[in-house]
């Protein structure tokens, strides 16, 4: 294994720029479940001590637009498939954006997963890994398997 370069680091931060500071925030606060530890004029910081996590979002200052597309997604693990379905419902309930549906996809790395979208346009992937006896249920086709009835894109 490789030394880190960073040996027993505590903490991981991250921080993001954001068209609307008060929409994110709101979204951000649903989908941590806590309240910002700051929430000032130009950003909002959120301590989520399950994972370690140091999150900022910090008003565009610039008359530019924001590039969504360099930062692919952040993704946030979850124990099991039934919490990828319940972070569906929950995100349902708190208007978030529905990209994907949960699903379950085999190309890959066989994952369960929901994608959402945040206020500023940045993806979300919530994520669950599959267990050994998920994983033998495999379809032939590989073709994705969706966890919530009703969810399947017309003709699935």
């Amino acid at each position: 294994m490789m030394e880190a370069i960073v040996p027993g680091s505590l903490e991981f931060h991250i921080s993001i720029r954001v068209a609307d500071l008060a929409r994110s925030t709101e979204f951000y606060t649903h989908l941590f479940g806590v309240e910002p530890k700051d929430r000032k004029e130009r950003f909002s910081t959120f301590l989520v001590p399950n994972l370690h996590l140091n999150f900022v979002i910090l008003v565009n200052d610039r008359d530019n637009a924001l590039d969504t597309y360099s930062l692919y997604h952040l993704g946030l693990g979850v124990p099991d498939r039934a919490a990828v379905i319940k972070s569906y419902h929950r995100a349902l309930a708190a208007g978030a954006e529905i990209v994907k549906p949960p699903r379950s996809t085999w190309r890959g790395t066989p994952l369960h997963e929901l994608w959402l979208r945040d206020p500023t346009g940045y993806l979300i992937e919530i994520y669950a890994r599959m267990s050994a006896e998920e994983l033998a249920g495999m379809p032939v086709d590989q073709e994705p398997t969706y966890l919530v009835p009703g969810t399947e894109p017309s003709g699935g």
